[in-house]
């Protein structure tokens, strides 16, 4: 049986295509797996009590020195 050269251009564009999608996959659930590895590894934000932050406080008392 001859081989179709139309089989096998069509083949090989779709062997292409999978193998560009493959990558594109790949890439993204590397890129999952690293945002969830960050987000259970960063440290816990530690509970407020105080009304303001300390970055509003000292902006605070800079403004009252200057004045």
């Amino acid at each position: 049986m001859a081989k179709n050269p139309w089989i096998s251009l069509w083949l090989s564009a779709a062997n292409t295509w999978a193998g560009a999608a493959r990558g594109f996959w790949t890439a993204e659930v590397h890129r999952q797996q690293k945002s969830m590895l960050n987000n259970m590894t960063k440290p816990k934000a530690q509970s407020t009590t105080n009304s303001r932050s300390s970055k509003s406080a000292s902006a605070g008392a800079r403004r009252k020195s200057k004045g």
